[in-house]
């Protein structure tokens, strides 16, 4: 499971981004997390384990929270 795990974010880092990407990843996981409060039990612990993980994803990406910090960091 690990090496399958390990294979795709190789793939994932190697692939170009897509314009609005980190959005929409940010958009879905808003929606999930909003659905959770329509669930139950196991059902709404995943859904926000899912939001909050699409949300971090979005932000944190590679073309995400951390590209914007250096931009403004070399700006300055």
């Amino acid at each position: 499971m690990g090496q399958l795990l390990n294979k795709l974010k190789e793939f994932d880092r190697r692939r170009p981004s897509f314009p609005g990407e980190h959005l929409i990843v940010a958009t879905v996981g808003a929606s999930v997390l909003r659905s959770a409060g329509r669930r139950s039990g196991v059902g709404r612990m995943l859904a926000l384990l899912l939001g909050g993980a699409l949300l971090a994803r979005a932000a944190s990406g590679r073309d995400g929270l951390p590209s914007l910090t250096r931009l403004l960091a070399s700006g300055r």
